[in-house]
């Protein structure tokens, strides 16, 4: 047969229990709370934008959607090359 002497001796002890686990949701909650925020702010942030990068980007997009001879490709091409070295 069970005992219920165990379950009344437990009795005392049930609001130190729930007044534990009252704290520990608590800050749980509050530590996903400032985790999200901190998500929240990474993202609004934008990475740094490198101009140069992107402008020969476009540029190559410039190139590549053009529909010039080969000649004039190869002379943008060179032009891209000696600009990017000055």
């Amino acid at each position: 047969m069970f005992d219920f002497g165990f379950i009344y001796a437990l009795i005392p002890i049930a609001p130190f229990a729930v007044g534990g686990l009252a704290i520990w949701t608590t800050h749980k909650r509050k530590t996903l709370q400032l985790e999200l925020d901190i998500a929240k702010a990474r993202a609004m942030e934008r990475p740094p934008v490198n101009d140069r990068l992107e402008e020969r980007v476009r540029t190559l997009e410039r190139i590549i959607t053009d529909g010039r001879s080969r000649d004039d490709l190869s002379q943008q091409i060179e032009d891209l090359r000696t600009k990017q070295l000055s």
